[in-house]
């Protein structure tokens, strides 16, 4: 390949570092210069030229521009960030020493050995998304320095880099035609799980321009990215939100328990969460406001305590049963791998006093005891009110024949599927939720963890009725969050019962579903299994993956047939909690 004209008359250290714009490309997912810098100095990059030390080993010129890489992959260095670091180094520091490894989990894919072995996967699932980073990073809570190969972070260089940027883009008109075959490459494509090639780099230009090797190194870079995992870096779930107060004051909130405790005593106020924008490949922070509420209570339907008493709700147990049980010591067992020391001398004790002795004086591992909490989350929004494909106890089968709307359908199996688990005694709660645009998700508390399953919570239930919107991926990030803070359990589990139509206002269904996509996706990263059910709808199996993706989803025609199926559906949630990919 033909050096560059611009390489051929550069510097001998520009020249070598020149090598690794490739590499730092392919990870940034857009094109980067890799320039030198100071002898001796830190890496560090303006967004669009990663620089690092010219006289360092080739192998720490590699690691430290994978850092830099991955930050600008993770969206964590947004002149909103960076507004936010400017003049104060230590905060920035401290952000560095979070934010860097988050962003180099969410691009281990991508990365060479030596930048993957430097990931602190304990601080990395400490923040979903850079504005949690950042409220660690303004907090007391004592952390880490980062390593020095990580560099250092320069705020007035990425706001002036980005000025100039913004500058450019308001000089310069591009023709119609021209600015839309631009616009593509831009950012990386949302990759569409249905079928959709990924992410289109647009560095090919800087190593062929638009000629066969340009489009062979797209071709490749489409393999590299992980679908279904959210934005390029965009990490774990996205858990940075805000409880406004009056007027325009608001309070910013992380993901740790105590801080979310403090929110949900605002609740009243809502909790804002971020949305992933597809068309600009970019999450929105602090978008989206989810207010919780209590629906009124009203008789329960009499299809309602109709379908509990259906067969189908009691052969939910058997499969449930085998479901969320953690190790647990057993004592006065009659087979074990350790002696109950306890149950050996009340033995003897029984044989000296002449009485018949308990042969169980061994202490075994079994599996018994019940460590899952799972909330199910109802969609309720207006498209559920149509008329569904299945058919409850009675009727005759069809829509229009007798059968239930959509509504009644998932509404039963919130009902089955809360009882069963309760009775198994899990740690259970039942929210419903819809929306009426992005500052108006609510979610309805049927049941919560700590409440009772008894006749308020049925009147509850059957209260429901179907309206406005459905914002998902705001619903799905609340319900997590919930699992994550109160859920009260080490194995957790979030069960959406939705006809997958996610549309609301500028929530159109591409955008709505990718959104939804990466909730789960982050969801899941987090610890938390995701499982997806429609009931009674008709939506094809294609549709239901553009939404749902790679969690565990399945569609059925009622809720009597949800026994066959419920127990693999629920293994393959638990088993994908906490994986990358999923």
């Amino acid at each position: 390949m033909h050096e560059r004209a611009e390489e051929r008359g550069a510097p001998e250290p520009a020249r070598r570092l020149g090598r690794f714009r490739l590499l730092a490309s392919g990870i940034a997912g857009r094109p980067l210069e890799v320039a030198p810098a100071p002898s001796g100095g830190a890496a560090w990059t303006d967004g669009g030229s990663v620089f690092v030390d010219a006289t360092a080993s080739a192998a720490d010129q590699v690691t430290a521009l994978a850092v830099q890489a991955s930050l600008i992959a993770a969206g964590s260095l947004e002149p909103v960030i960076a507004r936010r670091l400017r003049g104060r180094p230590a905060v920035a520091r401290r952000y560095l020493a979070v934010e860097g490894h988050r962003a180099l989990a969410a691009s281990e894919d991508l990365l060479p050995g030596p930048a993957r072995s430097l990931i602190d996967r304990d601080t990395a699932a400490r923040a979903g998304v850079p504005a949690a980073s950042l409220a660690l990073a303004l907090g007391r809570e004592a952390i880490a320095g980062p390593p020095s190969c990580f560099g250092v972070i320069r705020p007035e260089r990425l706001l002036r880099a980005a000025d100039r940027h913004t500058a450019v883009h308001h000089a310069v008109t591009v023709p119609g035609d021209a600015r839309d075959r631009r616009s593509r490459y831009r950012a990386p494509r949302e990759h569409e799980e249905a079928g959709g090639d990924g992410p289109v780099l647009e560095f090919a230009n800087s190593v062929g321009g638009r000629g066969a090797l340009g489009w062979l190194l797209q071709r490749m870079m489409r393999l590299g990215r992980d679908p279904g995992d959210g934005p390029l870096g965009a990490g774990a779930s996205a858990r940075a939100r805000r409880a406004p107060g009056e007027g325009s004051a608001a309070v910013r909130v992380t993901g740790s328990a105590g801080t979310l405790r403090e929110a949900i005593a605002a609740r009243r106020h809502g909790l804002s969460y971020p949305e992933w924008d597809v068309t600009r490949g970019r999450y929105r922070l602090d978008w989206c406001t989810v207010h919780e509420a209590d629906p009124r209570p009203q008789a329960s339907r009499p299809a309602d305590a109709a379908w509990l008493a259906a067969p189908g709700s009691r052969a939910l147990r058997r499969p449930l049963a085998r479901l969320g049980t953690d190790l647990d010591r057993c004592r006065r067992q009659f087979a074990g791998d350790d002696i109950d020391i306890d149950a050996i001398v009340e033995a003897r004790v029984d044989a000296l006093a002449g009485a018949p002795r308990d042969q169980g004086v061994y202490v075994d591992t079994l599996r018994r005891r019940r460590d899952l909490a799972v909330l199910v989350l109802l969609d309720i929004s207006g498209s559920a009110a149509g008329p569904g494909a299945g058919s409850g106890p009675g009727a005759r089968g069809r829509a229009g024949a007798g059968g239930k709307s959509v509504h009644e359908q998932q509404r039963a199996a919130a009902a089955m599927l809360t009882t069963a688990l309760h009775g198994l005694g899990d740690r259970v709660a039942l929210y419903a939720f819809c929306s009426q645009g992005r500052s108006a998700v609510h979610l309805m508390r049927v049941k919560s963890f700590d409440d009772r399953l008894d006749a308020v919570v049925m009147r509850r239930l059957g209260g429901l009725v179907p309206g406005a919107y459905t914002r998902l991926g705001a619903a799905i990030r609340h319900g997590a969050a919930m699992l994550e803070d109160r859920g009260g359990a080490s194995r957790r589990l979030l069960v959406v019962l939705s006809d997958g139509l996610a549309y609301d206002h500028g929530y159109e269904r591409p955008y709505g579903e990718a959104d939804s996509r990466h909730a789960l996706a982050e969801a899941r990263r987090r610890g938390t299994g995701c499982l997806c059910l429609s009931v009674g709808g008709d939506a094809d199996p294609a549709s239901l993956r553009r939404v749902f993706g790679t969690a565990a989803h399945a569609s059925v025609a009622g809720p009597e047939q949800l026994a066959p199926v419920i127990g693999p559906l629920l293994r393959a949630a638990l088993g994908s909690a906490g994986r990358r990919t999923a």
